[in-house]
């Protein structure tokens, strides 16, 4: 079986205002959690790693190594997830003859790690039809996804800070569920990095 492409978008845009630092540096065993999904992302196969960048940008660009990745700049990021996923597509545009999915990511969900992401891959490229493949964690699908090429154009039209996961709950492609534990573990306030440490 050939290996289906999946081109993996991690979104890393935000402002982490709730938080009061940048997220994406927040430390794992000595390692950013960018750098490590940037990593979890290589590892699990995706090729090629896009990153979106926004708030704190510059910081962001000093203190973590991506040549492993290609940054994508959204100037637009204070108007949600949405335009940082449409950003990462159009960054995607020079590869997309030969990606067949789009793995959607974010940085901070501690729990995921790249044994995950080569399963939903795996299960990605055994399928002889398009579908979606989904995280499920706290009996809601999530991210990470992977969405089918011919879902560009509906994720090109996600608007504001909801991200995908309108088409997630109203897919025009079968969905398939692959559980991650503790997936709803995010960081986002400084008692989630409390609890984390």
């Amino acid at each position: 079986m050939r290996v289906k492409s999946v081109a993996a978008i991690i979104v890393a845009a935000g402002s982490s205002s709730r938080l009061g630092q940048p997220k994406q540096l927040i430390l794992i065993d000595g390692e950013p959690l960018l750098q490590r999904a940037i990593r979890f992302a290589q590892e699990a196969g995706a090729a090629p790693v896009i990153v979106v960048l926004g708030a704190h940008r510059e910081l962001i660009e000093s203190r973590v190594n991506f040549s492993a990745a290609k940054i994508v700049i959204n100037d637009k990021w204070q108007e949600g997830l949405a335009s940082s996923i449409r950003a990462g597509i159009s960054g995607a545009e020079p590869e997309i003859p030969a990606t067949a999915g789009f793995l959607l990511m974010i940085c901070d969900q501690p729990c995921l790690m790249a044994p995950h992401l080569r399963s939903m891959i795996g299960l990605f490229s055994a399928q002889p039809e398009e579908v979606i493949v989904a995280s499920t964690y706290a009996e809601t699908r999530g991210i990470p996804t992977i969405f089918p090429r011919s879902a560009m154009g509906d994720l090109r039209s996600l608007r504001g800070d909801q991200g995908a996961r309108g088409l997630l709950l109203h897919s025009r492609w079968p969905v398939i569920e692959i559980p991650l534990e503790g997936g709803e573990i995010d960081i986002d306030r400084p008692e989630d990095l409390d609890h984390l440490r």
